[in-house]
C-alpha cells in the first residue's frame, strides 16, 4: 500500500511541475485566404521540440518565453518568431516557391508517410483532369476502356482493382466507391470532381488506417476541395478531336466576409469531345456544377456546406478482339464491332459538416452526406457467343439513393515529452438501389431481363485509434468494427437469375473486426524507419452474397509494410517500402459479380502479393524538380498449381518519372513518362497483356492575371493499348468462339491549348 501511495504522490508532484511549464498555443493560417493550414510544422530551435497543426490550424508546444520558433509548410515561406505563452499566436504564412531544403522528416505526422510526396506532387506536377489527380498517386495507373464517361480501371500494388474494388476513394469525406454497383463492385466514378477545385489530397497504401473501411486493401485516396479560392477564374481549353472544355470558379462573397470567417464560391465545368480517333465519334458530353460555403458560427464552430451535380453522355467503341483487324472485321484498330455501346451517368451530392473545438485539446467533427446516382451503360464484350442470333449486347442499369454520417472526436495531450492523440469515430452508410438491373439488348433496345432486383445495403462502423509520440518513437494502435446488412429482392421473371435466387434468404449480415498496429523510429531529421501491420477487407456484391447464402461476405486482407523516409542530400527525398499482402478472396472482373449472361461462377480464391515501392523527389536547381516512382509486385493465387496461378492483368512493374520546371518569370510545366510492363492476361499466362511507354508534355506561362498553356499526351505518337482483357468471343460469321485478348486502343498524339483569366 505504501508503494502505491509513493507512486501516486510522485505523479502528483511531476504533474504539478509539468503544469508550471510554459505552453505556447498558436494558429497557423494562409495569409491570402485566412484558412487554417493543417500539418504545418512548428519547431522550437532551442530544444528542437516539434508540433504539427491540426485541421483547425492549431498547435501546442511547450517552450520558454522568448524561444525562437520556426513555422514551415511545403509551398509556403518559412516564418520565424518568438514564443509567447501569454497569448495565442496568430501566424500567417505566405505562399512561395517549394524548396526541398526546407523539408524535414519528423514523427509528428502520425502514419501519413505520404504527406511529403502528396504536397510536392500536387504543387509541382501539371494536372489537367480528374484522371490526372489519380495519376499523382505513386504506383497508381488507370485505364479508360469504354468511352470517356465510364469510371477508370485502377491498378495499384499488384491489383487490377477493376473500377475501385481494392482502392477506397473519397472527396471531402463523401465516398466515391459504389457498393453492389451494376457494372462492378466498388465502382468509383470520379468525374464529378473538378480538378481546379482540389486543395490537397491524402493517400495511403495498404490496410493500415482505422478511419478507412470498405475497399481499403491496396490503399486509399482522399481528396479535399478548396475552402476558399484566391481569385476568380475562367478557363477555356481546346484540342484535337473536336475537344472543348471550359471551367469557371467564382467567389460569391466579399473579402470583408472572408476576413470574418465566411466564404462561398461556385464552380462549373463543361466538356465536349469526339473521343479521340475512333471511327464512330463518341460525342462525349459532361457537365459539372459545384458550390461550397464555409462559415464560422462562433470561435469554436465552423460549418461547411457543399452541393454538386454532374452528368455525362457518350458513345463507345468498346473492347476489340485482337483478330478483328487482321481478319477484316474492322478497317483499323479504332473501329467498332457494336456501334450501340455507350452510356449516361449522373450524380448529385450534398454534404454538411460541423467542426468543433471543445477545449482542453478536444476537437470533434460531424458530417451528414447524401447522393443520388443514375447509371446506364450498354456494352458488348463477347458479341455472338451467348446469343448467336441477337448478339450478346447488354445493359447495366441502376438508380440509387445513398446517404450517411461520419463522426469523429479526438484529443491530443502532452505529458512531459510524450504526446498522446486519441481518436474515436462512428459512421454509417445506407444504399437503396431500385432497380439494379442487367438486360439483354440489341442495338441498344431492350430484349429481355437477365437480372432485375432491388437492393438495400447498410454499413455501420466504429473505430478507436491511439497514437503515442515519445522521443524518436511513434506508436499507433487502432481497431475498427464494421457491420454490413444485405437485402436483395429478385424481381425478374423466369430467367437465369430467377433460378439462382430461388429458395435463398433475401437477407444476410456480417461483422468484421480490423486491428491495426504501426511504429515509426525517427533517427534524425534526415531518416525515419517505419513498420505497418493491419487487417482490412473489401465487401462483396449483394447479388453474390445472397446467391452464395452469405458465404465470404467480407473477405479479409492482411498486410505488412517495412519502409523508410530518407533525405541523404538536402535536395533529395526518398521513400521506399517492402510490402506483403494476403487476401482471403480475390475479386476479378466478370468472375465474382453476376454481370455476364452466363451468370455467376465460384469465387476466385486466395491470393498473396509481395512487392517493392520506391519514390524519389530531387530538386536539381531552384526551378527544376525531378520525380521517379518504381513499383514492383509479385501477385499469385495460393490454391492453384504453379504455372496456373497468375492473377490476370495484375501489374508486376510500373514506373512514372518526369522533370517539372517552374521559373520565377511564370514559365512552368513538365515532361513525364508512364511505363506499364507486360503481364499475364489469364491464369496460365498463355495470353499476354501488352505493356506501354508513353510520354506527356505540358508548357504554361502563368502571370497574376492570366495563364496560357499547351498540354500534349503521347508526345511521340506511340501505338499502345490502354486496356486489355481476356474474353471468349465469337464474331458475326465465325463458326466457333475464340479465347483471346480484347483491347481498347490508347489515344495517339493529342494536343490541347488552354487560356485562363484570373480576376
Amino acid at each position: 500500500m505504501r508503494f502505491f501511495t509513493i507512486v501516486f504522490a510522485f505523479i502528483l508532484i511531476t504533474s504539478s511541475l509539468f503544469g508550471q511549464q510554459n505552453k505556447v498555443n498558436g494558429k497557423v493560417l494562409d495569409s491570402a485566404t485566412r484558412q487554417p493550414i493543417e500539418a504545418a510544422l512548428v519547431t522550437n530551435l532551442r530544444t528542437n521540440k516539434k508540433a504539427t497543426t491540426d485541421q483547425n490550424g492549431l498547435f501546442e508546444l511547450y517552450s520558454l518565453n522568448g524561444d525562437s520558433v520556426i513555422i514551415s509548410f511545403i509551398g509556403y515561406k518559412t516564418k520565424r518568431l518568438k514564443a509567447d505563452s501569454r497569448r495565442q499566436l496568430k501566424i500567417l504564412l505566405e505562399k512561395g516557391f517549394i524548396t526541398l531544403k526546407d523539408v524535414t522528416i519528423n514523427n509528428n505526422e502520425s502514419l501519413k508517410t505520404s504527406n511529403i510526396l502528396s504536397r510536392l506532387d500536387l504543387n509541382e506536377q501539371p494536372v489537367n483532369s480528374a484522371q490526372d489527380l489519380l495519376r499523382l498517386i505513386p504506383g497508381l495507373f488507370i485505364a479508360q476502356h469504354q468511352g470517356g464517361g465510364k469510371a477508370e480501371q485502377i491498378f495499384l500494388r499488384g491489383f487490377d482493382a477493376d473500377h475501385g474494388t481494392d482502392v477506397n476513394i473519397s472527396v471531402d469525406g463523401v465516398p466515391v466507391n459504389m457498393v453492389s454497383q451494376a457494372h462492378g463492385q466498388g465502382y468509383a466514378d470520379l468525374h464529378f470532381l473538378i480538378p481546379e477545385t482540389v486543395a490537397n489530397y491524402d493517400f495511403g497504401k495498404g490496410p493500415y488506417y482505422t478511419d478507412k473501411g470498405d475497399f481499403n486493401t491496396a490503399g486509399y485516396v482522399a481528396y479535399n476541395t478548396k475552402n476558399v479560392i484566391d481569385q476568380d477564374m475562367i478557363k477555356v481549353e481546346a484540342g484535337q478531336f473536336n475537344t472543348f472544355r471550359t471551367v469557371a470558379l467564382i467567389n460569391l462573397l466579399s473579402q470583408k466576409a472572408k476576413e470574418k470567417g465566411t466564404s462561398a464560391y461556385v464552380a462549373a465545368d463543361y466538356l465536349y469531345s469526339n473521343g479521340g480517333p475512333f471511327l464512330i465519334p463518341e460525342h462525349f458530353k459532361r457537365l459539372n456544377l459545384f458550390g461550397k460555403l464555409i462559415t464560422k458560427l462562433n470561435n469554436n464552430n465552423t460549418l461547411t456546406a457543399i452541393v454538386s451535380t454532374f452528368k455525362s453522355d457518350w458513345r463507345a467503341s468498346g473492347e476489340t478482339p485482337d483478330r478483328s483487324v487482321a481478319e477484316g472485321y474492322i478497317t483499323n484498330r479504332f473501329g467498332t464491332l457494336d456501334s450501340a455501346q455507350g452510356g449516361h451517368t449522373a450524380r448529385t451530392n450534398a454534404s454538411l459538416k460541423l467542426i468543433s473545438t471543445l477545449g482542453n485539446g478536444w476537437t470533434m467533427s460531424n458530417q451528414l452526406w447524401y447522393a443520388h446516382y443514375y447509371f446506364n451503360l450498354i456494352s458488348n464484350f463477347s458479341f455472338y457467343y451467348y446469343f448467336p442470333n441477337t448478339s450478346d449486347e447488354f445493359r447495366q442499369f441502376e438508380r440509387r439513393d445513398l446517404g450517411g454520417y461520419n463522426g469523429k472526436i479526438s484529443k491530443t495531450k502532452t505529458v512531459n515529452n510524450t504526446a498522446f492523440t486519441s481518436t474515436a469515430g462512428l459512421g454509417a452508410r445506407y444504399d437503396h438501389i431500385n432497380p439494379l438491373e442487367l438486360d439483354h439488348t440489341e442495338n441498344g433496345q431492350f430484349v429481355g431481363y437477365l437480372q432485375y432486383g432491388r437492393t438495400k445495403e447498410l454499413n455501420t462502423n466504429a473505430y478507436f485509434d491511439e497514437t503515442v509520440t515519445t522521443g524518436k518513437w511513434l506508436f499507433n494502435a487502432g481497431v475498427r468494427l464494421d457491420y454490413f446488412h444485405y437485402n436483395y429482392t429478385n424481381l425478374s421473371p423466369d430467367t437465369v437469375a430467377t433460378n439462382i435466387f430461388n429458395n435463398v434468404k433475401p437477407n444476410a449480415g456480417k461483422a468484421v473486426i480490423s486491428p491495426k498496429l504501426s511504429a515509426e523510429y525517427t533517427f534524425n531529421d534526415k531518416i525515419q524507419l517505419y513498420l505497418k501491420l493491419g487487417k482490412g477487407f473489401h465487401s462483396n456484391d449483394v447479388r453474390v452474397v445472397i446467391a452464395n447464402k452469405g458465404f465470404e461476405v467480407l473477405p479479409a486482407a492482411y498486410g505488412a509494410d517495412l519502409g523508410f523516409n530518407w533525405k541523404p542530400l538536402p535536395n533529395l527525398f526518398i521513400n521506399a517500402a517492402a510490402w506483403y499482402m494476403y487476401l482471403q478472396q480475390e475479386f476479378t472482373f466478370g468472375s465474382d459479380l453476376i454481370d455476364q449472361p452466363a451468370g455467376p461462377v465460384s469465387p476466385s480464391g486466395r491470393t498473396v502479393r509481395v512487392g517493392l515501392d520506391f519514390s524519389a523527389r530531387y530538386q536539381l536547381t531552384d526551378w527544376l524538380f525531378a520525380n521517379l516512382n518504381i513499383n514492383m509486385a509479385h501477385p499469385r493465387y495460393i490454391d492453384s498449381l504453379k504455372g496456373h496461378n497468375y492473377v490476370a492483368l495484375a501489374p508486376i512493374l510500373t514506373s512514372i518519372a518526369g522533370l517539372d520546371y517552374r521559373f520565377k518569370n511564370g514559365i512552368n510545366g513538365g515532361i513525364s513518362y508512364r511505363y506499364l510492363h507486360q503481364r499475364a492476361a489469364n491464369s496460365d499466362y498463355s495470353l499476354t497483356a501488352r505493356g506501354y511507354f508513353i510520354t506527356d508534355l505540358a508548357i504554361n506561362y502563368t502571370q497574376k492575371r492570366y495563364e496560357v498553356g499547351l498540354a500534349i499526351e503521347n508526345l511521340f505518337n506511340k501505338q499502345w493499348d490502354e486496356a486489355q482483357f481476356e474474353y471468349t468471343s465469337q464474331l458475326k460469321g465465325e463458326t466457333k468462339p475464340v479465347d483471346q485478348v480484347s483491347y481498347t486502343p490508347g489515344v495517339p498524339f493529342f494536343a490541347k491549348l488552354k487560356v485562363a483569366v484570373f480576376f
